[in-house]
């Protein structure tokens, strides 16, 4: 096996990470050539290119063409997100899980849920509120949408044994899709529905989910009052 062979474009691509951390390279300095890397590294260029490439879509580097490639000066730090099983959420956090389904019925989406999903008014969708709880208190209300031509099955479905955040994970495969994160004052409804005093902090995710360009569904989940998120860059 030659040596080109054994340089894949991750060894690449890590070495030019460790070198930028290393300060070896420093924010907003320009990096060697790719046929300079190339040659050091002993693989071909479209490998380091690949390399490259990634680490710019990341917000690492910067490319210009004719210009060369640089250090980013003010780097991307992008967070890790996925799609949370509640479930296993409250579990693990040694909390005995139930949910009950408040309310399930098709619905003709709001033109807010229209916009976000990129429906038509004229198509019912399937609406479900679901309460989660966690040591019999409330841990989080969701309000879902679901696009029942992208779903199938979804319809005879009642989510007595899977939640629908469970049953989607489990039974729909999806590629992609956008998180809005915010903050709202409990309305008497939501103070009721989580057991708060209206007027108390509460955090809401918004949530959508897709798969080959098609919405699968649209989600608001209203936590409890205190709850924290945690993720990392």
């Amino acid at each position: 096996m030659s040596r080109d062979a054994r340089i894949s474009w991750q060894t690449v691509q890590n070495e030019v990470r460790q070198r930028i951390s290393q300060r070896d390279w420093k924010p907003g300095e320009f990096i060697p050539h790719e046929a300079d890397l190339a040659q050091e590294f002993g693989c071909a260029r479209s490998t380091v290119n690949r390399a490259l490439r990634g680490l710019a879509e990341a917000g690492v580097l910067e490319r210009r063409r004719r210009a060369g490639t640089r250090v980013a000066l003010n780097p991307v730090r992008r967070a890790e997100f996925a799609i949370p099983l509640i479930r296993a959420e409250i579990e693990g956090k040694g909390q005995s899980y139930a949910h009950t389904v408040c309310l399930r019925e098709m619905r003709l989406p709001p033109p807010d849920i229209q916009a976000r999903m990129q429906v038509s008014a004229s198509v019912p969708h399937l609406f479900v509120q679901t309460l989660y709880l966690g040591n019999g208190a409330p841990y989080v209300f969701e309000s879902r949408w679901i696009n029942v031509t992208a779903t199938p099955g979804v319809e005879r479905e009642d989510f007595s044994t899977f939640s629908p955040n469970e049953w989607l994970v489990r039974e729909v495969a999806f590629d992609g899709g956008d998180f809005t994160f915010s903050a709202i004052t409990a309305t008497p409804a939501e103070a009721a529905m989580l057991s708060c005093r209206a007027g108390e902090g509460l955090f809401v995710l918004d949530r959508t989910t897709r798969n080959a360009g098609q919405v699968i569904t649209s989600v608001r989940l209203v936590f409890h009052p205190g709850y924290q998120m945690y993720t990392r860059i």
